[in-house]
């Protein structure tokens, strides 16, 4: 529910303030940071969010096909159910992407993230 397009697109997509207090109405909703997100959600005001991971412009990647994979999210985002602020966990740099698919046993096939011949 946190991210919209998750299994159907390459971007995973991020929620506005009431649909992230669909849960967060019951859940640390004493916390100084839900209680903004709440006053976004009443306001109906877009939320701020700021990006933590980025890949480089020539990298594709997929959340859609990462999911179909199996692959958990707390692979790269870490704990995010047990954190009060998010940060990057896991860098976005080709080193780990492949040393993840070695040990999943994906393809390192180039041009499964990279358009060859551009």
């Amino acid at each position: 529910m946190c991210h919209p397009t998750v299994a159907t697109a390459e971007r995973a997509g991020l929620p506005q303030a009431p649909q992230c207090m669909l849960c967060h109405e019951g859940i640390k909703r004493q916390s100084p940071v839900i209680r903004r997100l709440a006053a976004h959600s009443k306001e109906n005001k877009p939320l701020p969010w700021v990006r933590l991971y980025r890949v480089p412009d020539f990298v594709f990647f997929s959340h859609a096909s990462h999911l179909s994979a199996k692959t958990a999210c707390a692979s790269c985002h870490g704990a995010v159910e047990r954190r009060d602020v998010l940060a990057q966990e896991a860098p976005t740099n080709m080193k780990f992407c492949m040393d993840c698919h070695r040990r999943q046993g994906a393809s390192l096939a180039c041009n499964l993230c990279h358009e060859l011949g551009q």
